[in-house]
């Protein structure tokens, strides 16, 4: 099991056909929620992506502050069916999270996340903000990292 992070212009042609494949088969397949994925975001984002073997189990992009809020942001979260019993999320997180605090000076992480699995990410320590909302038909809810 490996992390691989990379600009999007360090991506070979393999690794963004896999990391848009692993988003589409979770986010629009099997959430059944057709949506514009792929965004100009991707352009600027980092892609952390977590390999074992040469199967790519789990995806998320780390984004700059000014992308999407002022603060540094992950996004596109997502482990393939298959990997997620075996705590990737938890694994691809707290590295995202350490990237993030690393590269962008220990500023507050936000993201936006499915309200179903606001559990998951109060025990990797970010606190909700503010009200639930839709976003693709989907309730989901602002969130902060503290830095620390």
């Amino acid at each position: 099991m490996n992390f691989l992070l990379k600009s999007f212009n360090d991506l070979s042609n393999l690794q963004i056909f896999q990391l848009y494949q692993l988003r589409a088969m979770v986010f629009v397949v099997e959430q059944n929620c057709p949506y514009q994925d792929v965004d100009d975001k991707d352009l600027e984002a980092l892609h952390l992506m977590l390999y074992e073997n040469d199967s790519l189990a789990a995806y998320c992009r780390i984004l700059p502050p000014g992308l999407s809020y002022d603060e540094p942001s992950i996004g596109r979260v997502v482990v393939r069916k298959e990997f997620r019993r075996k705590k990737m999320g938890d694994q691809l997180m707290k590295q995202s999270i350490k990237l993030c605090l690393d590269l962008f000076k220990n500023q507050d992480i936000v993201i936006s996340a499915q309200s179903y699995l606001k559990r998951f990410y109060n025990d990797l320590g970010f606190l909700e903000e503010g009200e639930t909302y839709l976003e693709d038909d989907i309730p989901h809810i602002k969130m902060r990292y503290l830095k620390h």
